[in-house]
């Protein structure tokens, strides 16, 4: 009767390390996959959904962890949620990219605008200070603190609109518009300061 039951319980060990065993190969090729799956998008994902690729990569490193454990139920029962969370990260890589071009396409055309309206400012008021700088006397309204100030303010001005333009070239468009539009908005505060009317 002892040796039946040994022999029962030993039967049992067996199957179930047979059925362990068995479970190893769908379990690693399952984990495989997704991990191939994730590294299509991975570089893109670093990029555009950051958050997600965390979330997943955590993930893959829970299940691969099992698998090294030997706990290959654990593995197989987790792929599925897996897959899908590589999914929504695929997904939330092309609304990312889909994103990014709406945005270069309206900083492109921004700074179409900008390239044209933040030169003709700054030549302004060159003028202006060239005109002011061979007067004996300052016009009303402007002191001779405001007068030196706009003229740093105009150095200061072409230096950042010399980085913005190239920052475009080197295709930073969005760091270009934010340069030129800091250029525009100096360039306004100038031309108040010294009694540039608007053209």
């Amino acid at each position: 009767m002892q040796i039946s039951k040994f022999v029962l319980a030993l039967a049992a060990a067996s199957l179930l390390v047979t059925g362990c065993a068995r479970n190893k190969a769908p379990a690693t090729k399952a984990l495989e996959a997704i991990e191939t799956s994730l590294a299509e998008v991975r570089d893109d994902a670093a990029k555009y959904a950051p958050d997600g690729l965390k979330g997943v990569e955590s993930q893959i490193a829970r299940l691969n962890t099992s698998l090294e454990n030997k706990e290959y139920d654990n593995v197989l029962a987790g792929t599925p949620q897996l897959e899908k969370a590589v999914a929504t990260l695929k997904d939330a890589v092309t609304s990312g990219k889909a994103h990014a071009r709406a945005a270069l396409a309206a900083a492109k055309t921004e700074w179409e605008g900008l390239s044209a309206e933040v030169p003709q400012m700054v030549d302004t008021i060159q003028v202006r200070v060239d005109e002011l700088s061979k007067k004996k006397r300052l016009p009303w309204g402007v002191s001779k603190e405001e007068f030196e100030g706009a003229k740093s303010g105009l150095d200061s001005m072409k230096s950042l609109w010399a980085e913005a333009k190239s920052e475009y070239s080197k295709g930073d468009t969005s760091d270009a518009v934010g340069k030129a539009k800091t250029v525009k908005g100096m360039a306004q505060e100038v031309r108040t300061r010294l009694g540039i009317k608007e053209s």
